[in-house]
């Protein structure tokens, strides 16, 4: 990362991720835009136990929707559950408990999803860790690009055909404005090269979700893809991940309500299906996903070898049986 991508993205954020930034950007929202009902309709949120994920399934359950929680901890997630229940008056909240880091799973939920839920109108790309020491997964992946990009990409991917025959489908990716100092390195997705940094890991694999993101949306002109940056958000990722960045920030820091905002926003209003799909979004706004003069874009040629690279790992993660069969329920659809 360079002295000037850092010093910019860090001048930007004091002015824009913060609470005072979130304040001054809803001036102009449209209050209207989340007086709406979703009733009858659908959301799958992963993470939805704690900080952005579960703000939004309190939101959304108070509006009406169906709301799949996908979580890793099933006490933690029964618990925010019955919260949800009891603040909403809504009951069709439902538990799955799947972990994200292991990908050979979340493909196995998601096939199984598939075939016992007849639609699924909106799924919100929100679970994500920041692991500080190089660990692999039961896959051989590393732990941070298994849960932030792989299981993200197996989980949207395996699921665009449920989302295709649902009305009004969209996909909103959590991402994060730390993706802004980094460069797609499509040369080392796994962070083996050099030395390892999980803070500049979790940017790259936001990064890599921004890219995601990009492709899909020019792949799948049928469903509304977004990513957002939900700002400087108090959150337990935050303070467990980010101690010192936490403490130094303090009350400058976000509400879990106020980062959940624009993921709403995007998976809730008619203006959000209004705006054209594949864009970075903050407070509301498609913004820029590259700083000026930061020399953080990718060639077609670094593209199609990303895509090309997550096809190849989630085969390998769904191995051929010596018959020609794939385990699981069926054969995985990741083009």
């Amino acid at each position: 990362m360079s002295l000037y991508r850092n010093a910019v993205w860090f001048l930007s954020g004091i002015h824009q991720y913060t609470r005072n930034g979130y304040e001054a950007a809803s001036k102009d929202f449209e209050p209207q835009d989340l007086s709406v009902s979703v009733v009858g309709r659908s959301f799958m949120i992963t993470g939805a136990n704690s900080g952005i994920g579960r703000a939004t399934a309190m939101t959304i359950a108070k509006k009406g929707g169906t709301v799949h929680m996908v979580c890793r901890n099933k006490d933690k997630a029964e618990e925010a559950r019955e919260d949800i229940v009891n603040q909403s008056g809504n009951t069709e909240v439902h538990v799955h408990v799947v972990d994200l880091s292991e990908t050979h799973k979340v493909w196995e939920f998601a096939e199984a999803f598939k075939k016992q839920h007849p639609s699924l109108n909106v799924l919100i790309n929100n679970a994500g860790c920041m692991v500080h020491k190089r660990e692999l997964n039961a896959d051989g992946l590393e732990k941070n690009f298994a849960t932030n990009t792989m299981g993200v990409y197996i989980l949207t991917q395996t699921l665009i055909p449920l989302l295709q025959k649902s009305r009004d489908p969209r996909v909103i990716t959590v991402s994060s404005g730390g993706m802004l100092v980094q460069k797609l390195r499509v040369d080392d997705l796994q962070s083996e090269k050099g030395h390892f940094d999980g803070v500049m890991v979790y940017a790259q694999n936001k990064r890599q979700q921004v890219v995601l993101t990009e492709q899909w949306a020019k792949a799948n002109p049928i469903i509304h893809f977004s990513v957002m940056h939900p700002g400087w958000a108090d959150t337990p990722a935050v303070s467990t991940s980010m101690p010192q960045f936490h403490h130094m920030m303090g009350e400058r820091l976000r509400s879990v309500e106020q980062g959940a905002d624009t993921v709403v926003w995007l998976a809730l209003s008619r203006a959000a299906a209004r705006t054209r799909s594949g864009q970075f979004f903050q407070d509301r706004r498609p913004v820029a996903a590259h700083l000026p003069l930061a020399w953080t874009r990718s060639s077609a040629e670094e593209v199609q070898s990303f895509m090309s690279q997550l096809e190849t790992l989630a085969f390998s993660v769904v191995q051929p049986q010596p018959d020609g069969e794939l385990n699981g329920p069926s054969r995985p659809q990741f083009v």
